[in-house]
């Protein structure tokens, strides 16, 4: 069973660098999927969430291609209305611009701006990014008594982000089996933090309402000071049972990746009832 799945996941890893080279002269603007980019089991995003993330991507991609300069390269990633904006902008100017167009946008309950200014990425910078992805997925797919599909991984320069509806061990321990993978220089999580009682009741498909619209969340400290927000201001990806047939077993490593919370969360526009 762990070979069979090993042996899924770094044809995973393959198959992305190989999309990645087809994908050569498309716009340098990236859209992450509302949804897709993680290991999809069960959606602990409630449905009325997931709707308006897909209606915050499109929106913020048909605004970007339009408002932004051809020479940014950014990627956005939407979970439970929240955006994570990564990438490559010419000015500071040009990454205020992104974030005050992000805020623009109705029911986008929070802005984690990671992007950088600097020239855009290499096509072979952004295709060891997702290859880099595709390995720290396979490291969480195969580390013991963790559920990967908690997780979702975005990967900028080598640096890998990780959001998701996660326990406090489980953030600490999948920060920890990215950090160990080839190439990674750095990890920065972007979790919302849950009680085990919440993990397990929405694992088994409880109130999904209350885990992503109401019920308060301890969101990820940045950088020694404990905070906490609405849950519906935090990230949220999908969830899985882990598979007791899966051993801890490195797949590509190195020495530990130094580990950081992301920068501060920034209001959105909840302009909209929460569904």
């Amino acid at each position: 069973m762990t070979a069979t799945r090993l042996t899924k996941a770094l044809c995973t890893a393959a198959l992305t660098a190989s999309l990645c080279a087809c994908l050569q002269g498309c716009p340098l603007l990236v859209v992450g999927a509302a949804g897709g980019g993680a290991l999809v089991a069960t959606d602990r995003r409630s449905v009325g969430s997931q709707t308006e993330d897909r209606e915050i991507q499109a929106k913020t991609q048909s605004t970007f291609i339009g408002d932004m300069p051809d020479d940014a390269h950014m990627d956005v990633t939407v979970f439970n209305r929240r955006v994570l904006l990564t990438g490559e902008v010419p000015t500071e100017g040009d990454k205020r611009k992104a974030e005050a167009i992000v805020r623009n946008i109705d029911n986008v309950h929070g802005i984690i701006n990671e992007l950088t200014i600097g020239p855009p990425s290499s096509f072979s910078g952004r295709s060891s990014d997702a290859y880099i992805t595709s390995k720290v997925k396979a490291a969480l797919f195969t580390e013991k008594d963790l559920g990967s599909n908690y997780f979702k991984v975005v990967t900028e320069g080598g640096k890998v982000y990780l959001m998701g509806l996660v326990t406090q061990s489980e953030g600490d321990k999948g920060a920890d089996a990215a950090s160990r993978v080839t190439g990674v220089v750095q990890v920065v999580k972007v979790f919302q933090y849950i009680s085990p009682a919440d993990a397990q009741r929405l694992s088994l498909g409880g109130d999904q309402n209350a885990a992503a619209s109401g019920a308060p969340a301890t969101a990820a400290p940045t950088d020694g000071a404990p905070a906490t927000v609405p849950a519906a201001d935090d990230g949220v990806t999908t969830g899985a049972v882990p598979d007791s047939g899966v051993t801890s077993q490195s797949i590509d490593s190195q020495a530990p990746a130094p580990v950081k919370n992301a920068s501060p969360v920034q209001p959105g526009n909840p302009n909209k009832a929460v569904q």
